[in-house]
């Protein structure tokens, strides 16, 4: 009887959360540009591993080049790099230089 009860109330703890919690509480999805791809575990070496529904979304493949950015208050956040240098360039394309003007 009490590996019974276990067994159910281990079923209860691995059992998926409800989506619309997930959607409306944890993570809210306007326009679905939020999103909540579970947890990830810290290995030994400090390593991660993105999981595939983030690399598919945001098309990182293997051999892509991420950079790694932090804010004490924010968090840490990961943009490929190849994303960033697009930006840097439109900045800089955009901009006068000092002779120009």
């Amino acid at each position: 009887m009490l590996n019974r009860i276990n067994m159910k109330s281990m079923k209860k703890m691995t059992k998926k959360p409800d989506k619309s919690l997930v959607d409306e509480v944890v993570a809210p999805r306007r326009e679905k540009t939020k999103h909540l791809f579970g947890s990830v575990k810290v290995g030994e070496r400090g390593q991660i591993v993105i999981p595939k529904e983030a690399r598919d979304l945001f098309e990182i493949e293997s051999g892509d080049i991420l950079l790694v950015l932090g804010d004490l208050e924010r968090g840490i956040a990961l943009v490929k790099a190849d994303t960033l240098q697009e930006f840097a360039r439109k900045i800089l394309e955009s901009s006068t230089h000092p002779s120009e003007e």
